[in-house]
């Protein structure tokens, strides 16, 4: 996504609407091919077949046109008519261009903000924000992770939790819960509630361990720094909970969870100062519960 991002900015992307005519869409995108064949010559890479690619462009073009619509008009015009609209994120707060931890991020916005840049609506129509969060930590690809283990525990909620990158399929990494990260995420998303999910990944451990401050250099701080490099050296400072210890994938009411489990619960949302909305004990529909509390 990175070079098509880099095209935007540069003011070379091809846009959507293009497919809509294709005359100007085959201009630009030879230009564009003929650009990126010299790169791809001096990097001594395979360059492209531009009269080949064409081809390919215009028959996906063709399926598509009837797809691309203004859909800022169309958003606008549903919130104006007082419809229901969801907007929702792709990627985690971290993986965000500018406040995430760059480098290793994604090239677009990934926290709340980016529903209004993205879809072209205002502010002010944003009057609900849900955060979507694991009772534990994960991360796919590099970049820091204060809370990763690499250790048995670490390799266990892999496993149970089927933890793979559902477009890249890669493994992802695995910690304990990082309430310093995962408020900060709370703070700049505005989150209104929470929906917590995988609760019974961690069914089966004796004891759970939250990271509510981050050692830098000898500095306790709750604060999530701005520098990554910061993160690569911090030390988790963690306090214990008991586990539950029973199998909670069969419970569909949040009042019947065990204690240990509620209370578990109930000190993240301290944490992350924020409400609980939603709990979920496995991937089914009924595996997924409102919390009136």
């Amino acid at each position: 996504i990175g070079p098509a991002y880099s095209d935007k900015a540069a003011r070379t992307g091809i846009r959507a609407l293009e497919l809509l005519k294709l005359e100007r869409f085959e201009k630009h995108f030879r230009i564009e091919c003929a650009k990126y064949n010299k790169m791809f010559a001096a990097a001594g890479t395979e360059i492209l077949d531009l009269d080949v690619e064409w081809e390919k462009q215009k028959e996906a073009a063709l399926y598509l046109q009837s797809y691309v619509k203004d859909t800022v008009l169309t958003v606008n015009k549903a919130l104006k008519e007082g419809k229901n609209v969801l907007f929702e994120g792709a990627q985690g707060t971290f993986l965000d261009i500018d406040h995430g931890t760059y480098p290793f991020v994604t090239s677009s916005n990934t926290t709340s903000g980016g529903a209004c840049t993205g879809a072209g609506v205002s502010p002010k129509h944003i009057d609900s924000v849900w955060g979507v969060m694991k009772v534990y930590t994960t991360r796919v690809g590099e970049g820091p992770f204060p809370t990763e283990l690499k250790c048995q525990i670490g390799e266990d909620l892999a496993i149970i939790g089927g933890e793979v990158g559902a477009t890249t399929g890669r493994a992802r990494r695995c910690g304990w819960f990082d309430a310093v990260a995962s408020n900060y995420s709370c703070m700049i998303n505005g989150v209104d509630k929470l929906a917590l999910t995988k609760v019974d990944v961690l069914d089966t451990f004796d004891e759970l361990l939250i990271c509510t401050a981050y050692d830098v250099n000898g500095v306790v701080t709750k604060d999530m720094p701005t520098d990554s490099e910061d993160l690569t050296i911090v030390k988790p400072i963690y306090e214990t909970m008991p586990g539950w210890n029973s199998k909670t994938s069969d419970i569909t009411d949040y009042n019947d969870l065990p204690i240990e489990a509620k209370n578990y619960i109930n000190r993240l949302a301290e944490l992350v100062e924020s409400e609980i909305g939603i709990v979920s004990v496995g991937p089914n529909r009924a595996q997924t519960f409102e919390v009136n509390c």
